[in-house]
């Protein structure tokens, strides 16, 4: 939202008088005191360019003038000059919204010149007799009379005219100040001032006081909207003031310096004597109690500054808007607003615009019919690195306006590492503000996390120790990120690129001096440097970072090994030679995808170690021995193909997750896994290949999941020529040899036993009181046993493709409670299982038609169910 290049005023202020009445007096005096005030005002016998016509001259002059006076005096309708200004003025007032003409009765009453009476009459009858041939002009002069003289104005008859002046000017100054940003003049505006307009509720018939946040990034155009919707409606309300950047006031001036300028505003500069702060804050009860205002307050920063001002809620007469702009909401909410606005960034269509009218001139690049498909291209790659914030599209517009195709594309190159200095001061205000822990959480989204799912990024910045539930609060209200439930952590990318040149000017052109290294191209800067990295400690190279012929280029391990105060690392991809001999003992979080090492550093120290994830590694065995591993709570090494065994983990007592799918080579699962008292999760998926299996985990009291789908060869049984048979006692025997076990599993609420060569449902699953999801898919399972419906709290029972299913005596009922009806969903899916379809087609039915039973006799909460047979789908 920026000023567009529409055409500006030439002067502030044209005044119409009759110079042998008032030119070295009055006139004079008025004109003095506007240009002490900084008002430029159009003078007939000092601006005219000699030899130009004067009337044209006069008539321009008047049109791009934003305040007209007319100074009515004894002799002005003597002259037919005076009167032809004045009828030109008033058609020049009758085009605007707000009334810009303002009349001055000098030595004559307002009645005098409405009626013309006296020496006004006599001039006009006088003018009639000149200009019979033209009776209409006379007579348009005659009614601009009346009009004007009906204006509200000044009658200074009988005043001191030193006192009159004064008001003049102060008028004077709030109608420029009302104009100097108009709808009309920007981008994108329309539509953000009607629905602040809403929020603010200007038209309201209630007497009430409102007050209403604006909030946003810096750069969005804040201040600007705020400006516009002052000089809008401060007509409306007797005291107004816009106080600019009172954070910058009060930091550099005091408190009583703000005080002031707002007394001085809302009494129109009436009281300037102020000096204490029980004077200020007494005559600001008093001045605002009274009359309605207008306040506003740009850029707050800090909780209670509307109170030290001594501006409060019942110090305000009814009727009263304060608006109170700021980039931090929590400021915002501390003033207990009635609405909070979130300024929004320029859409594509209003960005295009913006930039066109800065860097060509034109509202858009399809009416710059000299413009090249290059200026074209390049303008689209100008606005994707802007995204929609107002002050770096205006800046980037002004500085690529005149520069030929070259300086584009060498200016665009730029600023991906260096953004300009204007954007940047507006970004360095925001992050100075910020506690130092709130500046790591910043510096580490800018770096690694934009766009990082919600849920992960908390716990990363966790680990590190960055206390990031109150860090990331924080961010939010100070408009630096945002968290979408799709995108997770979004901040804007201009601040992504600000965050990492704050990294990189650290020490600039020395990347093994980074804390953050988020780039391939930069760690194979540091590969060729022989030295131990005490300042990097952390790492996450991206897949878009390491692709195409940057992912042809191979680091070595000994990189990292020379990182010794390295905490978090992120490989997602990438091609590494050599060894990794050692890691650094404060690593918190270690996530490499494709890990391309054999083995893992057993060397050293890995107590800090939160997350080992290494999904696609190249390991066969992780570690001999144990390894002191205190704080592991997640160790995942999903699709390792190649490894055979886990190595004891009796040195990892926190372990929660265990995750270990897709292992299809793991054979054997370490006896110290039953030990791990705080396990939650284990996961076999698909370890095809798995023999033994700790008992004991099944007396883990802690777990809630455990997924074995696959694990065949952990079942298989011998089978006679009564194959079944033998088979079935095989899957009792085990689950006999668990039982014990299981019974202590008080948290287990899901149990994945899909593709296990089961012949039976074992009896022991009967223990598990708090089951909720049963997948037994592609068993040999011939009949579902009575015991199933004995289970409390199951949910989802999943039988597909069990080809051999024959019976099923009962189908099981939900648990009669409204808490578990609330949001709850229940499938029984037997999805090909052509043997039993016959069987019991009519008690799917019939169980649907209980389970609604039920609910409808439990709860009022309505609950999904779903029966699904061969192809055929019931459901409520």
């Amino acid at each position: 939202m920026a000023a567009s290049s529409s055409t500006t005023p030439k002067y502030d202020v044209f005044v119409s008088f009759r110079g042998e009445d008032t030119r070295n007096n009055f006139a004079d005096h008025l004109f003095a005191a506007f240009r002490r005030n900084g008002i430029v005002a159009f003078r007939d016998d000092r601006n005219l360019m000699q030899g130009q016509h004067i009337s044209t001259e006069l008539i321009q002059a008047i049109e791009g003038s934003q305040v007209l006076i007319a100074i009515f005096s004894k002799n002005y309708a003597n002259s037919s000059w005076c009167l032809q200004e004045l009828a030109k003025m008033l058609d020049c007032s009758t085009k605007v919204a707000t009334p810009i003409l303002l009349p001055i009765f000098y030595d004559v009453s307002p009645s005098e010149v409405r009626k013309q009476r006296e020496v006004y009459g006599k001039a006009l009858v006088e003018h009639e007799e000149r200009f019979k041939h033209d009776s209409e002009m006379v007579q348009q002069w005659r009614e601009a009379l009346v009009q004007v003289a009906n204006l509200s104005g000044w009658d200074i008859q009988n005043k001191q005219e030193s006192v009159e002046i004064e008001k003049i000017v102060k008028r004077a100054r709030s109608i420029l100040s009302s104009n100097s940003l108009s709808v009309d003049g920007l981008v994108g505006m329309q539509s953000r001032v009607e629905e602040l307009e809403n929020l603010i509720d200007f038209n309201s018939n209630r007497e009430e006081v409102r007050v209403v946040g604006i909030c946003g990034m810096g750069g969005i155009g804040k201040s600007t909207l705020a400006k516009v919707i002052y000089g809008r409606s401060l007509h409306q309300y007797s005291a107004r003031c816009f106080v600019d950047d009172i954070s910058k006031v009060f930091r550099e001036d005091g408190l009583l310096s703000l005080q002031k300028q707002f007394i001085h505003q809302i009494t129109n500069g009436e009281i300037s004597e102020i000096f204490n702060h029980y004077e200020a804050n007494r005559l600001i009860r008093t001045t605002l109690r009274h009359q309605k205002s207008l306040i506003f307050l740009d850029n707050a920063d800090e909780v209670g500054q509307l109170q030290k001002l001594g501006l409060t809620r019942d110090c305000l007469c009814p009727g009263s808007r304060v608006i109170v702009i700021s980039r931090d909401r929590h400021v915002l909410k501390s003033f207990e607003p009635d609405e909070i606005y979130d300024a929004q960034l320029l859409n594509e269509d209003e960005s295009h615009e913006l930039f066109c009218r800065k860097a060509f001139k034109e509202n858009t690049i399809m009416s710059c019919d000299d413009i090249s498909k290059e200026y074209r291209d390049l303008t689209d790659l100008v606005l994707e690195y802007a995204q929609g914030l107002p002050l770096a599209i205006e800046i980037l517009g002004s500085f690529l306006r005149h520069r030929d195709i070259s300086e584009w594309r060498s200016a665009l190159a730029r600023l991906r590492n260096n953004p300009k200095k204007e954007i940047v001061d507006i970004f360095q205000m925001s992050f100075d503000a910020l506690d130092s822990l709130e500046k790591e959480i910043f510096l580490d989204i800018a770096c690694f996390f934009n766009h990082g799912y919600k849920y992960n990024v908390p716990k990363l910045l966790d680990y590190r120790g960055f206390h990031p539930n109150i860090g990331l609060s924080v961010l939010i209200d100070k408009s630096l990120i945002t968290f979408e439930y799709e995108d997770g952590v979004r901040m804007h990318d201009l601040l992504q690129e600000f965050g990492r040149s704050i990294v990189r000017q650290s020490a600039p052109n020395e990347p093994w001096k980074w804390s953050r290294i988020w780039s391939a191209k930069d760690l194979q800067r540091i590969m060729f440097e022989d030295m131990v990295m005490d300042d990097v400690k952390a790492i996450r190279l991206r897949r878009e970072y390491i692709s195409g012929k940057t992912r042809n280029t191979t680091s070595t391990g000994e990189i990292l090994s020379r990182m010794r105060r390295l905490e978090f690392l992120i490989i997602e991809d990438g091609s590494f030679s050599g060894s990794l001999n050692s890691m650094s003992n404060e690593l918190r979080y270690f996530e490499w995808e494709f890990y391309p090492f054999t083995y893992f550093p057993s060397s050293c120290k890995l107590s800090k170690l939160f997350e080992l994830i290494l999904p696609f590694s190249y390991i066969k065995q992780l570690w001999e021995g144990t390894m002191c591993l205190d704080n592991l709570k997640i160790l995942d090494l999903s699709y390792s193909e190649n490894l055979v065994k886990i190595p004891n983990l009796s040195g990892a007592p926190n372990l929660e997750e265990l995750i270990l799918k897709g292992c299809t080579k793991l054979k054997h699962i370490h006896p110290s896994t039953g030990d791990l008292t705080k396990l939650v999760k284990l996961d076999l998926i698909g370890c095809t290949s798995l023999l033994s299996f700790p008992i004991t985990v099944f007396g883990i009291t802690s777990l809630r999941s455990v997924s074995m789908n696959g694990c065949s060869s952990l079942f298989s049984g011998e089978k006679s020529e009564n194959g079944s048979e033998n088979a079935v006692q095989q899957d009792n025997h085990l689950f006999c040899l668990w039982k014990p076990s299981l019974s202590c599993l008080s948290c287990l609420y899901e149990l994945d036993l899909s593709y296990c060569n089961l012949y039976s449902i074992p009896d022991a699953i009967v223990t598990l009181h708090h089951l909720e999801f049963l997948r037994l898919r592609g068993n040999n399972i011939v009949r579902v046993p009575d015991f199933i419906n004995k289970l409390p709290r199951l949910r989802v029972l999943n039988l597909d493709h069990c080809k051999r299913l024959m019976y099923i005596s009962e189908f099981p009922l939900p648990l009669l409670t409204e808490e578990r009806l609330k949001y709850d969903f229940r499938r029984l899916s037997m999805f090909n299982c052509p043997k039993v379809v016959e069987r019991i087609s009519g008690m799917a039915v019939s169980w649907m038609r209980k389970c609604i039973k039920v609910c409808a006799y439990c709860c009022s909460h309505s609950s999904s169910f779903l029966c699904c047979l061969w192809g055929v789908y019931l459901s409520n």
